[in-house]
C-alpha cells in the first residue's frame, strides 16, 4: 500500500489539501477560496469558520479521492497564514471576534505610541521584531479592549487565542489540543525567541493573560490526534510550521546563508543565519526558522505585504486583466524601461520602510501609457520590493546571491527572468513549487520516521529552472533608482 503525507495549507485567501508521496511528489490536491472582509479602511478580516470549513471540505476532496482509506496518510501537516488572530470560546469553540488578518492596519497608532515611548528596541531585542501592526500582540489586544465582555472572559480563562494554525488544531482534535510551534509563536510578538518562553514583561505590556496562549511545540512534534477529520480521524498531526518558514524547509534551505524568497498575496525573503539570532540593523527581522527537537535554527526576514495581491488588483479592482496569465505576454511586448512605476501600498509598506500609513500610487503615467505598462509596472513592483530586502540584508552582511522561488506567481517566466535582471543574483525555480504545503509534510514526515534527516529532504530537491542575470549594471541601477523615488514620493 502506497503512504502519503496530507498537507494543510490554510493561506490568506484560499485553503488547499495537498496529499504528497513520501518523493515529495503531488498525489492530490484541492483549493477553495473564502471571503475576505474590508470592515474600514486598512482592515481586513476573515471569518474564522470560512477557515475551518474550506479546510474541512479541502480534506474531505482529497481523501475521497483517495476512496477515504486513511491508512494510506502516515501524518498530516499544518502551515498557516502567520500573525492572523483568533480568540475563541474554550468551552463552545466559537470565535469572539472575527480574525484579524496579518495585513490589518487597525492598530498602527497604537504602535506608534509604543514607538514613541522608546519601547521597539526593547521588543526587538526578545522577540526579532519591530513593533508594527502586522504581529499578533496587537490584534489581541485590540480584541480584549473592543469585543464587550472579551476582557473579562479572558480574565477568568475561559478564552483561547491561536494564530490560525492552533485554531485548527483545536478543532481538529476536537478542543483537547491548544498548541501551537515555535515559528507561529515568534510572529506573535509575544515569545522571547532567545529562551523559547512566552515572555512576561511582553504579556505585561500588552495587556493579555498568559492563559490565552496556546503550549509552544517544536515544528516537527506530537501536535495531537485527529478526531473531527472525517477519513483523517485517527492520523496525527506531526508537523506545524508558519507559511514562510515551512516554505524555507520546503526549499531545503538548511545551510547557513541559503535563501528563498515565496510570492503569494505577499513576498517573503527569508535567509537562514543558523543558531545565531542576528539582529538587523536595516529593519529586517530575525525570527524562528525552524526548531527541531528542542533546538531553535534562525532567520533574517523581509516582509513585503503585497506582492501577488497585486496581480490580483490589476485583475479584479482595476479589471485590466481577465486572468494572471495574459500578464506575461503583456509584459513580454513591453520596453523594460517604459517610465511606470506602480507602488502597491494598499496597506502599507512592509521591510524595510515599514510605513503602515503608505498608500499605493501609480507614478510616471503619460497620454502613451496603456494597460501593458501598467500591468508591467505591477509584476516590476514585485521585484524592486525583493531588491530592496536584498539590500537591506547587504547593509547587514549578508547579500543573498542566489535565490530559491516558489509561490503562485514565479510560474511567469518574465517576473524570475526580471528578479534575476534587478537581482543581480541566480534565480533557482524547483521542480515542485508547492514548497509550503511540502515544507509541513516534510516536518510531518520527520516526527513520523519517514525521513530520517535533513540531508535526506536536501536530496530529495530538484531544480527546474535557473534564471541568471542579463542585464547590465548600468540598466539595473536606473530602474531601481526610479523605485526609490517613486516610494520616496508617497
Amino acid at each position: 500500500m502506497s503512504q502519503y503525507i496530507l498537507s494543510i495549507d490554510q493561506g490568506t485567501t484560499s485553503s488547499r489539501a495537498i496529499l504528497f508521496d513520501l518523493l515529495g511528489n503531488i498525489h492530490a490536491i484541492r483549493q477553495q477560496e473564502f471571503p475576505q472582509h474590508f470592515p474600514a479602511s486598512g482592515w481586513v478580516e476573515h471569518n474564522p469558520e470560512d477557515l475551518w470549513s474550506s479546510v474541512q471540505q479541502t480534506c474531505d476532496a482529497v481523501m475521497a479521492e483517495e476512496c477515504g482509506d486513511c491508512g494510506k496518510v502516515v501524518a498530516v501537516g499544518i502551515t498557516n497564514q502567520r500573525e492572523t488572530t483568533v480568540v475563541w470560546d474554550r468551552n463552545t469553540g466559537e470565535p469572539v471576534y472575527n480574525a484579524i488578518v496579518w495585513q490589518d492596519r487597525r492598530t498602527a497608532s497604537y504602535c506608534e505610541s509604543l514607538k514613541r515611548e522608546g519601547l521597539e528596541p526593547w521588543v526587538n531585542s526578545k522577540t526579532g521584531l519591530l513593533i508594527d501592526p502586522y504581529f499578533s500582540a496587537t490584534k489581541i489586544r485590540w480584541i480584549l479592549e473592543n469585543v464587550d465582555g472579551v476582557r473579562e472572559r479572558a480574565e477568568r480563562g475561559e478564552l483561547a487565542f491561536g494564530t490560525v494554525d492552533s485554531f485548527l488544531l483545536w478543532r481538529l482534535t476536537g478542543g483537547r489540543e491548544h498548541r501551537t510551534d515555535a515559528t507561529n509563536a515568534s510572529r506573535t510578538m509575544l515569545f522571547n525567541i532567545h529562551n523559547q518562553k512566552w515572555d512576561p514583561e511582553l504579556l505585561e505590556l500588552f495587556g493579555i493573560p498568559e492563559s490565552l496562549l496556546p503550549e509552544v511545540m517544536d515544528s516537527a512534534d506530537q501536535f495531537g490526534e485527529i478526531t473531527e477529520g472525517g477519513a483523517l480521524n485517527g492520523t496525527s498531526v506531526l508537523g506545524i510550521a508558519g507559511d514562510q518558514q515551512a516554505a524555507l524547509f520546503g526549499q531545503t534551505c538548511f545551510g547557513i546563508g541559503m535563501a528563498k524568497s515565496t510570492y503569494g498575496t505577499g513576498c517573503f525573503l527569508m535567509l537562514n543565519t543558523g543558531d545565531k539570532a542576528l539582529q538587523s540593523k536595516h529593519r529586517l527581522l530575525t525570527t524562528v526558522a525552524y526548531r527541531l527537537n528542542g533546538k531553535p535554527t534562525y532567520a533574517l526576514e523581509g516582509s513585503i505585504f503585497i506582492a501577488g495581491a497585486t496581480i490580483q488588483w490589476l485583475r479584479d479592482g482595476l479589471q485590466l486583466i481577465r486572468n494572471a496569465c495574459e500578464t506575461e505576454p503583456l509584459a513580454e511586448g513591453t520596453p523594460m524601461d517604459h517610465g511606470v512605476y506602480l507602488v502597491p501600498a494598499f496597506t502599507g509598506l512592509g521591510a524595510p520602510y515599514w510605513d503602515p500609513n503608505a498608500r499605493g500610487a501609480i507614478f510616471g503615467l503619460t497620454r502613451d501609457t496603456g494597460i501593458k505598462e501598467i500591468v508591467t509596472a505591477g509584476l516590476q513592483s514585485v521585484c524592486y520590493q525583493t531588491k530592496d530586502l536584498q539590500k537591506a540584508m547587504e547593509k547587514d552582511g549578508i547579500r543573498p546571491v542566489n535565490l530559491r522561488v516558489d509561490g503562485g506567481m514565479v510560474a511567469n517566466n518574465w517576473v524570475l527572468q526580471f528578479l534575476a535582471d534587478i537581482l543581480g543574483a541566480r534565480v533557482d525555480r524547483p521542480s515542485l513549487v508547492e514548497t509550503t504545503a511540502l515544507g509541513a509534510a516534510y516536518l510531518a514526515g520527520l516526527k513520523a520516521g519517514v525521513y530520517g534527516s535533513l540531508e535526506e529532504l536536501s536530496d530529495l530537491w530538484c531544480c527546474d529552472r535557473n534564471f541568471e542575470p542579463v542585464m547590465t549594471k548600468q540598466n539595473r541601477d536606473k530602474l531601481y533608482d526610479g523605485w526609490i523615488q517613486a516610494v520616496q514620493k508617497l
